[in-house]
């Protein structure tokens, strides 16, 4: 009888250490994974980055020991529509700042596939050029479900960028219009890149794009209606200021034929000096950081109440009455939230649970 109940303590107990000796392993891998990405080993920035795309448990020790490492770079959005020629542009763009010497990132955001869930990541093709550039990285990655024109893990991507030492971090959104606000919460300026044949729905996207923009280009300015195009979102901006101490440029492109992007990279230093002179660039930073926090607990909290949704009997007769149209959703949701046992045990769990 002893014996036989020993036995099963000594097998849990193994195993126990076990866990325990793989999860030290771990961490020993991925603090010198840090430790040679700091050191500027681009395969281990690499691997970093996949484990911070693919929402590895590791990430949070991997964001704390890279914090004191960041806030260095210097972060452009580059949004708008489909078709712009966004990436001709960040591709221009790059070959400026390296002739000044500077150290580059690029995160090039491709669209997810909503059956397949892959992605077509063609950024990776289209600024083929700078590959060989070993003072410039690019990284292409899915939206994976975000609707925001950023996958909910560009963040920390970014802060890898920074920490790796790159001075400047392009990051060119999926391009689907007027919804990709993530990109606000995420860069330091932000360039919307229109083409001519926008003029007609110029209209219809104003409420987004003219909230996001720091910069307008007018790409492919060689097609007809550019000059028009030009003229109307310079008097709606003219109009409607976004800020007191910044006058919002247009400015007529052709980044296939490098016109006009001189004068593109003129605007965005220029504003990137305005920021510091008036301490907006600290306050903006202070709100993305905030805004971060606040994305962050909510992914981590919600995901918690999925999993408690589908491990809860209770809430699982919600669910099938409101799937079999017994019930609407919103009396469903109002009836579990007043359920003050439900929300015990949910709590109970919260306290149980282990937020990754």
């Amino acid at each position: 009888m002893t014996e036989g109940f020993i036995l099963p303590r000594i097998c849990v107990i193994q195993a126990s250490c076990a866990i325990l000796t793989a999860e030290k392993s771990e961490m020993s891998e991925m603090k010198e994974l840090i430790k040679e990405m700091l050191a500027g080993n681009k395969q281990s920035l690499a691997r970093l980055i996949t484990l911070v795309e693919r929402e590895n448990p590791q990430v949070p020790e991997i964001m704390e020991a890279i914090h004191s490492h960041t806030g260095r770079a210097y972060c452009i959005g580059v949004t708008g529509p489909p078709g712009g020629g966004k990436s001709t542009l960040v591709g221009k763009l790059i070959s400026i700042s390296r002739e000044k010497g500077l150290e580059v990132g690029v995160l090039a955001v491709d669209p997810t596939s909503p059956f397949s869930g892959g992605a077509v990541l063609g950024d990776r093709v289209r600024m083929q050029q700078h590959y060989l550039d070993e003072g410039v990285f690019i990284r292409s990655m899915a939206t994976r479900g975000s609707y925001g024109g950023l996958p909910k893990t560009a963040s920390g991507v970014i802060k890898l960028f920074d920490a790796f030492g790159k001075q400047v971090i392009f990051v060119e959104t999926v391009g689907v219009g007027q919804t990709e606000l993530d990109i606000m919460e995420t860069a330091d300026i932000t360039l919307v890149v229109l083409v001519p044949e926008a003029g007609d729905t110029i209209q219809t996207m104003k409420a987004g794009l003219f909230e996001i923009g720091d910069i307008f280009v007018v790409n492919k300015a060689d097609r007809p209606g550019a000059d028009y195009l030009v003229a109307q979102l310079e008097m709606m901006l003219h109009e409607r200021p976004k800020q007191s101490w910044w006058q919002v440029p247009v400015v007529a492109t052709q980044a296939v034929n490098d016109v006009g992007t001189r004068e593109v990279y003129q605007h965005i230093e220029h504003h990137h000096q305005v920021l510091e002179e008036i301490g907006e660039l600290t306050l903006r930073r202070r709100r993305q950081r905030r805004a971060e926090l606040l994305r962050t607990i909510e992914h981590k909290i919600m995901a918690q109440v999925v999993k408690f949704i589908e491990e809860d009997s209770h809430l699982t007769i919600y669910l099938e009455k409101v799937e079999r149209g017994e019930l609407d959703p919103y009396s469903a949701a109002k009836e579990i939230l007043n359920t003050r046992t439900l929300l015990d045990n949910w709590l109970r769990q919260v306290k149980k649970s282990r937020f990754q």
